[in-house]
């Protein structure tokens, strides 16, 4: 039998169709069946009851997203596949997060704003709620507790690849400013057993640190980025921060890095770095998510440069990571 003719619109398709699945995978995650289903398969009339549904709809969806591999079907029950177990409540990977957050309200609704962003200037956060993201999830904490763990899943197997990418042997003290709750300081720390470090972040993020086997070497402390950080450190971190502010902002924050750093100290950058041309890279859809949330942007490394020149550094290198972050290091600038 022939293979059926692909329309020359096929990628169109499933992107225009894509958000079908991803509704209908939030809408289970978000009713908490990955949990009911974690000890075992269930039938789906008590799926129905415990969730407050209705059988035959529930029964439809799940049916859908079997397909796609996320469930499987037993008769009348269903049950989690490896794929599906990724979205029980306390996963690693953060999976469930992941899902609630970039499929809820707070960034669908942004990104459907993202023709008035275009037209405006202002983001999508802006324009639905009236205030800025971060200011957003300070006063909705459960969905700001949701957003920290999705950095988790977002950004997946990164700390262990900047740990492994980046000789950090001859620092004494690491500050990880706007760390969040800590999960690339902990990879660091942890591969440098006589590095201590400071995380930093603002208050309603701190709280929910988790620093593992390296909390007895690292402290926490809560504040503002944009009127000082901790002093007295030797390596500044910043792991996706720069991005999500303009570049004023961005010279707010290195410059008060800057002023807290000890003689001889340097500053590292986490960051997308976007390559030149037309080449497909993940930073490119991140810097969309900027832009509709944040008002922040992805760079090049020459965009970086310049960036940093203007706070009082000067960019030493690049070095690439295996993942789709590279780590940018620089140190005061000898003509400052």
């Amino acid at each position: 039998m022939p293979e059926p003719e692909v329309p020359p619109h096929a990628p169109i398709l499933e992107l225009a169709t894509g958000s079908v699945m991803g509704r209908a995978l939030f809408a289970v995650t978000e009713l908490g069946v990955p949990d009911l289903l974690a000890d075992g398969p269930v039938a789906t009339a008590e799926l129905a009851e415990k969730t407050d549904t209705e059988p035959s709809s529930l029964s439809r969806v799940l049916r859908t997203l079997a397909g796609a591999g996320y469930f499987r079907s037993l008769g009348d029950r269903y049950a989690l596949t490896d794929l599906g177990r990724t979205l029980v409540t306390g996963h690693p990977t953060a999976a469930r997060e992941l899902v609630l957050s970039l499929l809820g309200p707070a960034f669908t609704d942004s990104m459907q704003r993202l023709s008035d962003t275009l037209r405006t200037g202002r983001t999508g956060v802006d324009l639905v709620y009236g205030l800025p993201v971060f200011d957003y999830f300070a006063r909705h904490p459960d969905e700001g507790a949701s957003f920290n763990r999705t950095m988790i899943a977002f950004h997946g197997t990164e700390p262990a690849a900047v740990a492994r990418a980046w000789d950090l042997t001859d620092a004494e003290h690491l500050v990880d400013v706007g760390g969040g709750v800590g999960t690339l300081l902990r990879a660091v720390l942890e591969k440098v057993p006589a590095t201590r470090g400071t995380l930093f972040d603002r208050p309603d993020v701190i709280g929910q640190a988790d620093l593992g086997d390296a909390h007895d070497r690292c402290r926490t402390e809560s504040g503002d980025f944009f009127t000082s950080v901790p002093h007295g450190g030797d390596v500044y971190l910043l792991s996706h921060i720069v991005h999500d502010w303009k570049d004023e902002e961005a010279h707010t924050i290195l410059s008060n890095c800057r002023r807290a750093m000890t003689d001889g100290g340097r500053l590292v950058l986490v960051e997308m770095v976007l390559p030149p041309g037309d080449d497909d890279h993940p930073g490119k859809f991140l810097d969309l998510v900027m832009l509709a949330l944040t008002g922040g942007r992805e760079r090049t490394e020459s965009q970086y440069r310049e960036l940093l020149a203007a706070a009082g550094f000067d960019l030493v290198r690049v070095v690439p990571t295996d993942s789709a972050v590279s780590i940018i290091e620089a140190v005061p600038s000898t003509s400052t």
